[in-house]
């Protein structure tokens, strides 16, 4: 089957459309063809496969040596090599494997064309599916066979795929029998697999039809008796087939389709109701067909005698509360109609649920054209823009009908409509939430904050788009509008809104085609913007400007329903095929309305007046009574003069001090929790990690986790955007966990003993936003706990994993499993012992279009094949025991539950992961920066005597009891710096040890070291580096703070220029204040005594390690350019 058609000339194309991407192929075309005269006498039909029922792979092998660089003509010389007895036959009989047949193919294939050829990728190019996907006129086609009583047969030369399975991507239960070459051991055009197909079916050759598009297999068919039928297209084929039969195999009616057997009505007790309505002298068979649009109400088409009728009833099961009122519907078209409003007329209300299940009325059969292409392919530029304007037109007539003349003042309330409709949205999408979404759950606090002062109260269609018009045939004219099933009395500007939903939608969108991939000036149809226009000009309406809160709300209400569609698809109740879509789209509409959100804000906030905006002074200042910290570093602290009260919702707090009350508690728990106990510990946990045990977890790092934990200091970090509920952590916003992670960027083992640490908090996040609930339960609340780790394995050797569509290693499917195998590096938390899940990003399908070629799975650490090659170093520090591993993948095999969100979605999800983990590392690079300025401020030796009451601390030399005495420098681990002071000023001063503060001791300040004749604190070039550090940390933390306010007020998107800025901005800012102290110490900046080293490896690893400094850059320029004028 598959060869002879490769080889057969072709310039007849035809077009389908995949899942994600078109192809054109081209289809062999032959002079033979036989046809028989019309016969009542079949009782089958038998279908060859490809070509037939799925496209033919004509093409393919064309089309793939031209995008593989293989010379013309490669395979199809392969293919027939060695005839009968050739690798190709013998596969297709099932005679040698997928793997022989492959590498005998690679090597005949390789010989051909001198050079090495990937035959792997042409076959799972050829049986991928998206390029074997079934006509659905074939399709449509075999449901009237069967529905006839005839019986169908697909009769097929195809081949076993790697899991074992048979080449057949067709539904087994549209056919009585199957017959597979490689099950068989024989292949077409040999007679007997013809003879054990109609054995089988159990008829006689003249008993049958058999389609085909190769000669030598029509003619062993009709060599046999068997009624032939050559197919060089399906719809033409369906055509020939129908005047064999002598009977229709596909629907008149347009956009209609057999009843789904989930949506079937009862026939009999319907075609007696209609008898009685309709009068006794109606006779003849009822015909009953369902319209493939229609989401929410179940549409049927109904010819009975000489009349055409439509039913639209309730779906079946349990419904939301006041949803799919088809009474409404009956009654306002009733209404409508007596105004000049073109709707369908409406016969009769049935109320009586015992007819057919539910509820339903009737309405006359409108014929005409509907439009579901809003692009209207086909039409000249000149008749879209009519189209478009009579669209507009008959809303402006909608809204303009005297609603008290019709009799409709009590069809809905009146007032606050869009206050009533959010809230109503937001109960019909948390009646049928199925899991948690963020873009949602941030509209649903952002609406009912900004509803608009309303316009007039109108009716309102409440889904008023092209695709609910009837158009005339022949003139651009609207005969009827559809589907009023949201209708109400309410702000006609949501009508408007609603019917522009598609100039923001792509073409490609599953539920609704829309139009922002396409040229609106050349297809002449108006944009969103001049639509909104030729309605107010119509109305005499001035032009509005919350147009972007209308457009939030429309898609919100968009992605409400389709969540409704979405569970009620979970039970079969829902009435469109495509239901089962919503569920991978209502991410994508939510957010939309998200977008148009912030939009909104954007143009409030730019309206606010400038004295609004510029009469609150902001200071940096160091506050008397905090002069010194346990750290020995001023506390700043920066607020508005006029007020120290607690920051409005949705304002940008630049301290600590401007956090909510109880944030600023939580704050100040932390601080106390890092003076009492993380600093002091610091010594003791810097000496286990370069022990002999520093691949074991420290036990005193463990008891400050259980400490941390008890104190409510855990898992601080998810962001409440993800967490809304609290349910996995403290319910912070970004603005405020920054303010926090600063404090625990102080210290390199705060991170962890809060439980915030990377890459942990990367992982945790993402099993929040995008795990299962079994996922959550397995991988996710351990992590959350504190009892395991993880890490994430992205970055590869061979290739720039700064750009993940670059990743190499392969994911594929086989026996039920993924299959795994690649090679990392750089996998930061590999080597704990705790470690027992592995974030896998992998290639799934290098055929895919470049964003969705990756996956991620979650891997088990005791999973065999892991290898882990060798631990790496960064600048000679092991940072054990996590550590940062090298590891092979080989041959590891994983559930396919394990598969996160689906195929395809590992770049998606690894944006994802990112969001707020990018403001954790910019804050905790400025806390240590922070502590590295105050380090290089206490640098200058001091000489210090104890102080008249002060007692003489632990680990302090007998020495210190009298006199003038020089401070040790670092040969007592304990004082390893000690701050200054002002001159002859008494103080409890906080001595840092290493990494932190072990002891407090009574002192006097007095003469600095000298050096070139000056005190050192003098000297030139230690001011101008601290003062330049001061500026540029000060300079840093406000661009930080500002990213996190926006990602908090309008999500990672609207920030991403802000978050790419800061990226590029910290590390490099860190790096250098940490140099110039290190620069301050000397030598003594070099060792282990202080955490400056290990904070100038951690700063510059970040340059790299968050993506590396020229990707931000790029980004940077990129988004600025965009805004060129």
């Amino acid at each position: 089957m598959y060869t002879r058609r490769l080889f057969q000339s072709s310039h007849h194309q035809w077009a389908w459309r995949a899942a994600f991407w078109k192809h054109i192929w081209c289809r062999p075309q032959g002079a033979h063809r036989r046809t028989h005269s019309r016969s009542s006498n079949y009782r089958a039909v038998i279908f060859d496969m490809g070509g037939v029922l799925i496209p033919s792979p004509g093409r393919v092998a064309t089309e793939w040596e031209v995008q593989n660089h293989v010379p013309s003509g490669t395979i199809l010389k392969a293919l027939i090599a060695g005839g009968e007895n050739g690798p190709w036959m013998k596969f297709m009989r099932g005679a040698i494997t997928v793997e022989d047949f492959l590498q005998e193919f690679r090597r005949l294939c390789s010989e051909m064309s001198k050079t090495s050829v990937p035959v792997d990728s042409f076959f799972s190019l050829l049986t991928c599916e998206q390029v074997a996907k079934p006509f659905p006129v074939m399709t449509e086609a075999i449901t009237q066979i069967r529905a006839k009583g005839l019986q169908t047969a697909v009769l097929s030369n195809n081949f076993y795929l790697p899991n074992g399975k048979s080449f057949l991507p067709l539904d087994r239960k549209q056919f009585d029998v199957v017959v597979e070459s490689c099950i068989e051991g024989v292949c077409k055009p040999d007679p007997r697999i013809y003879k054990l197909c109609l054995e089988r079916l159990g008829v006689q050759p003249s008993e049958s039809i058999f389609l085909d598009d190769l000669t030598p297999n029509l003619k062993a068919a009709a060599s046999l008796g068997i009624h032939i039928l050559k197919v060089n297209d399906p719809e033409t084929a369906v055509k020939e087939l129908e005047t064999l039969l002598g009977f229709a195999l596909r629907i008149v009616v347009p956009n209609t389709r057999p009843v789904r057997k989930t949506m079937e009505i009862p026939k009999d007790s319907l075609e007696k109701y209609l008898k009685d309505m309709l009068g006794s002298q109606t006779t003849g068979p009822l015909e009953l067909f369902q319209f493939d649009h229609g989401q929410s109400n179940p549409t049927y088409y109904i010819r009975l005698a000489n009349h055409q009728l439509v039913l639209r009833k309730k779906p079946p099961g349990k419904l939301l509360p006041s949803a799919h009122a088809v009474e409404r519907e009956f009654r306002i078209m009733k209404a409508l109609a007596n105004a000049g409003v073109p709707v369908p007329k409406v016969l009769d209300l049935c109320e009586d649920s015992s007819i057919i299940g539910t509820p339903f009325y009737l309405m006359e059969y409108c014929p005409g054209l509907i439009y579901k292409d809003p692009s209207l392919p086909g039409l000249e530029p000149s008749q879209r823009q009519a189209i478009y304007t009579a669209m507009n037109s008959v809303l402006c007539k909608i809204h303009s009908v005297d609603i008290k003349a019709v009799g409709l003042e009590n069809y809905g309330k009146q007032g606050d409509y869009i206050s009533r409709q959010v809230q109503t949205w937001i109960k019909q999408y948390r009646a049928s939430e199925t899991s948690t979404n963020p873009a949602m759950e941030r509209l649903i606090e952002w609406l009912p904050l900004h509803i608009p002062e309303e316009q007039k109260t109108t009716v309102v269609h409440g889904d008023f788009r092209l695709d609910n018009l009837i158009f005339h045939p022949e003139k651009t004219e609207v005969l009827a509008v559809l589907d009023w099933e949201l209708s109400t009395l309410g702000d006609p500007l949501v009508d408007v809104a609603f019917s522009c939903l598609a100039h923001y939608l792509p073409s490609d969108f599953p539920i609704l085609r829309g139009l922002s991939d396409c040229d609106l000036t050349q297809l002449g149809i108006p944009t969103a913007e001049e639509y909104f226009r030729m309605y107010c000009l119509h109305m005499g309406l001035p032009p509005i400007e919350n147009w972007n809160f209308y457009m939030a709300f429309s898609f919100f209400r968009v992605a409400a329903i389709l969540q409704g569609v979405y569970k009620r698809s979970l039970t079969g109740q829902a009435s469109s095929a495509t239901a089962k879509q919503s569920g991978k789209v209502i991410e994508f509409t939510s957010n939309l309305a998200w977008d148009f959100a912030v939009k909104e804000g954007f143009r409030i906030f730019k309206k606010m007046p400038a004295t609004k905006l510029l009469k609150r002074s902001y200071h940096t200042w160091a506050s008397p009574q905090c002069l010194l910290n346990a750290t020995g570093m001023r506390s700043y602290i920066s607020f508005p003069d006029t007020s120290r009260a607690n920051a409005s919702k949705g304002a940008l707090v630049i301290s600590p001090e401007g956090l909510s009350q109880p944030v600023r508690e939580q704050y100040c728990r932390l601080k106390r929790f890092m003076e009492q106990h993380v600093y002091p510990a610091e010594w003791e946990l810097q000496r286990h990690q370069a022990s002999v045990k520093r691949w074991t977890p420290s036990p005193l790092l463990e008891d400050l986790k259980e400490k941390a934990k008890a104190e409510g200091l855990w898992n601080l970090f998810l962001p409440l955007e993800i967490d809304p509920e609290k349910k996995y952590g403290a319910g912070l916003t970004n603005v405020e966990y920054a303010h926090l992670c600063e404090l625990m960027g102080m210290s390199p083992y705060a991170p962890e003993i809060f439980n915030c640490s990377a890459p942990d908090t990367g992982n945790m996040e993402l099993l929040v936003r995008y795990g299962t609930e079994e996922q959550k339960a397995r991988w996710l609340m351990p992590l959350l706990e504190g009892k395991t780790r993880s890490c994430f394995a992205m970055t590869e050797p061979q290739v720039a994993s700064s750009d993940a569509t670059n990743i190499e290693s392969s994911i594929r499917e086989e026996n039920g499993l993924y299959v795994i195998n690649g090679h990392k590096w750089w996998i930061s938390g590999l080597l704990d012992p705790r470690c027992q899940l592995c974030v896998f990003m992998g290639r799934t399908d290098p055929h895919a279009p470049r964003h969705q070629q990756q996956s991620v799975l979650l891997v088990p650490m005791d999973s065999p094949g892991i290898k882990i090659v060798r631990p790496l170093t960064v600048y000679g520090l092991e940072d054990a025991p996590g550590g940062h591993g090298e590891v092979l993948f080989d041959h590891v095999r994983v559930p396919k539950e394990n598969m996160v969100l689906g195929p395809g979605r590992g770049f998606e999800i690894a944006q994802g992961r990112l969001g707020p983990g990018r403001i954790h590392h910019c804050m905790r690079l400025i806390g240590c920066s922070e502590r590295a300025l105050a380090l290089m401020k206490a640098r200058s030796p001091m000489q210090i005597k104890v102080g008249r009451k002060g007692a003489l601390a632990p680990g302090l030399s007998s020495r210190w009891r009298s006199g003038r005495q020089r401070a040790p420098a670092a040969s007592t681990p304990c004082l390893a710096a000690i701050p200054a002071l002002p001159a002859q000023t008494w103080l409890n001063c906080q001595v840092e040890g290493f990494l932190g503060v072990v002891c407090t001791v009574p002192v006097l300040t007095v003469k600095s070291r000298v050096a070139f004749g000056k005190p050192l604190v003098e000297q030139g070039t230690l001011l101008a580096d601290i003062a330049q550090s001061r500026v540029e940390i000060e300079q840093a933390r406000l661009l930080v703070l500002k990213a996190a306010h926006l990602m908090d007020v309008a999500g990672n998107k609207a920030a991403a220029l802000d978050i790419a800025m800061i990226k590029m901005v910290a590390p490099s800012m860190a790096y250098r204040v940490i140099d110039r102290a290190i620069q301050a110490f000397g030598a003594a900046g070099l060792s282990s005594d202080y955490p400056l080293a290990q904070f100038s490896a951690g700063a510059r690893a970040l340059r790299f390690a968050d993506g590396p400094d020229e990707v931000h850059r790029a980004a940077v320029a990129k988004m600025e350019l965009k805004h060129c004028p």
